[in-house]
């Protein structure tokens, strides 16, 4: 396909191995499989390449005076529920934008963001990284996820996560994540690991197993309203300060189209007024 001998290939193979220093294939019968390490590489490549068809994108938007493509990196919590609402908004104004959406985890979207693959990261905690301007930030108390026939689902006001802790069983996040986002103290962090026997990466994961194994969840309201939706669940407020962020992160604000900065406000208005929702719920409830 590339008009090239065998022996070409291998010895620019060899080549770059030896310039990155670790092997990027290793023998399986007849055949080559990646290295993981290569697999790894292979996406860091293919991610600068991903940069360049934007600029091209970017290029055409510039020289039609067309609306253009906003990129976006969203975390779960965020994704399904209130960025469709946000870019609902801006794509009913504007037909001529295009939207590309992706949804990962707040480490991915940095990296993203910060090599100028996506526009803009929509993450789940305070960034502390070098490279990412915040464009807003907001942050909601986390909500307790019960199973609606769980005995707490009938009962009002907040709960107590250490009286909790002492007779129920969690959903767990592992060792540091999300309890670094959460503040959630150490000791109470270990005695809910303690008992739990399910152990989650991430927010939406957790609401389904709460519905499921009739478990407790601690949980950002966002994700709280989905699981809710999904049926089945319940949340209420906790007695704890345990604190969600949500941010908006870019690379650079003066490189951002007006499309995208528009999009920026109108999310950032939708985020507040939520969050709003939430903490006036947070006191009544109290």
């Amino acid at each position: 396909m590339m008009h090239i001998s065998q022996p070409s290939v291998s010895r620019l193979v060899a080549d770059l191995e030896y310039a990155v220093g670790f092997p990027l294939f290793v023998r399986v019968g007849r055949g080559l499989t990646p290295t993981v390490e290569g697999r790894h590489f292979y996406e860091g490549v293919e991610g600068m390449f991903i940069g360049i068809d934007r600029l091209d994108e970017l290029a055409k938007s510039i020289r039609t005076s067309q609306g253009g493509v906003i990129s976006i990196g969203a975390i779960q919590s965020i994704s399904t529920i209130e960025l469709p609402k946000a870019i609902g908004r801006l794509y009913n104004v504007n037909p001529e934008i295009r939207f590309e959406v992706q949804s990962r985890n707040t480490p991915a979207i940095l990296d993203a963001v910060q090599t100028r693959q996506i526009d803009l990261g929509i993450v789940g905690r305070e960034p502390d990284h070098q490279g990412v301007e915040i464009l807003y930030q907001t942050s909601v108390p986390y909500v307790c996820l019960i199973p609606e026939d769980h005995w707490l689902a009938g009962e009002y006001g907040s709960v107590d996560l250490n009286q909790l802790a002492d007779t129920e069983t969690f959903v767990t996040f592992g060792d540091t994540y999300p309890d670094a986002m959460m503040s959630i103290e150490p000791g109470l962090s270990d005695k809910l690991r303690a008992r739990s026997r399910l152990t989650v990466a991430n927010m939406p994961l957790a609401g389904a197993l709460v519905r499921e194994a009739s478990v407790l969840a601690i949980s950002d309201p966002f994700s709280a309203e989905q699981a809710v939706q999904m049926g089945g669940v319940v949340f209420r407020p906790i007695e704890q300060n345990l604190t969600y962020f949500v941010t908006i992160v870019t690379a650079q604000r003066e490189s951002l189209s007006r499309e995208a900065l528009k999009f920026v406000d109108f999310f950032s208005t939708q985020l507040k007024d939520r969050v709003d929702q939430v903490r006036v719920l947070s006191r009544e409830s109290h």
